[in-house]
């Protein structure tokens, strides 16, 4: 892991989404207002870069022809920029105005992006159950007659999200939910264990410099307990759960909690949880209501302080 987070940090050099233009906005987060900064202590510091460093770099990185283990999240994010507007970004680092703050600078803004599922005008419409006929076009997912394959298709999506570090985060959709993905995954997927480039910026001895949200503590932690086949029996956690194969009721073996000093390897895959979003129309309504969901838990979660409830 300390390899992947060297690379990854050695890689980087700039960030700039294609909803920006030629802005820097989207920069400030790893490298400094005035890009004063090494990104996660590693890279070079930009400013002492010329121009041409700059403008070379970017185009690199849009070609594939510069770069390391970056390149993969760097093409995704200047590949809209046209020589003028790396140019122009080059001018403004050079030119010591600096990058304007985020959006995010002054507090993070939170989105609700359930809230539309649950209109209750639209769940009044879409109750089939109170209607004396349905038609067969409003019935299932697909909203299309069923004697016809001529329209059924999947929603068009654009990639539209803003680059990580300008993005507003997502309200969680129940307290503990696994956050959804606010920024473009554009080169960070797929990811393997040996390729993860979400630590670099997630990890929180880095998180907090770059207005990323840390990865938290139940993912330093190994729950699950030690299982092994001894002289014919089943041993879990060093209690002997069954005989030859039987594992009889385990209930009463609580929860391991191996606190670790590293990710455990269980949760390499942040995509498996964590998933990016389009602005889309969802295909039905969605009564749900989460309780409890108030406060810092909108943003944050408390499973390690929790996880044990209800296990006796």
């Amino acid at each position: 892991m300390k390899r992947t987070i060297k690379l990854l940090a050695a890689g980087s050099l700039l960030a700039a989404s294609a909803l920006y233009g030629a802005s820097t906005a989207a920069c400030v987060g790893c490298h400094g207002a005035n890009f004063e900064k090494k990104a996660m202590g590693k890279s070079k510091v930009v400013k002492d870069m010329s121009k041409e460093e700059i403008v070379a770099a970017l185009k690199g990185y849009k070609d594939g022809t510069y770069g390391g283990a970056m390149k993969g999240i760097m093409t995704g994010q200047v590949k809209s920029l046209s020589d003028a507007d790396m140019a122009a970004m080059a001018d403004a680092i050079k030119g010591g105005g600096g990058a304007a703050a985020p959006a995010a600078a002054a507090g993070p803004k939170v989105i609700n992006i359930n809230e539309k599922v649950a209109d209750p005008n639209r769940l009044a419409k879409e109750d089939l159950g109170n209607k004396k006929e349905v038609d067969e076009t409003v019935l299932g997912l697909r909203k299309t007659s069923l004697f016809s394959e001529d329209n059924v298709a999947p929603p068009e999506l654009k990639e539209n999200r803003p680059a990580p570090g300008t993005a507003p985060r997502f309200e969680r959709a129940y307290v503990n939910a696994p956050p959804m993905i606010p920024h473009s995954v554009d080169g960070l997927l797929p990811i393997t264990k040996d390729n993860n480039q979400c630590l670099g910026c997630h990890m929180p001895d880095v998180a907090k410099g770059v207005g990323a949200i840390p990865i938290p503590p139940s993912h330093f932690t190994n729950y699950r307990p030690e299982t092994v086949l001894k002289n014919g029996e089943l041993v879990k956690e060093g209690k002997v759960v069954g005989p030859k194969g039987d594992i009889g009721n385990v209930s009463d073996i609580k929860l391991a909690k191996k606190k670790l000093n590293h990710l455990y390897q269980g949760r390499f895959n942040c995509s498996q949880c964590h998933a990016p979003q389009a602005n889309v129309q969802t295909a039905v309504g969605n009564t749900f209501q989460p309780d409890g969901l108030t406060g810092d838990l909108k943003t944050k979660s408390n499973l390690a302080d929790v996880i044990d409830e209800g296990v006796k």
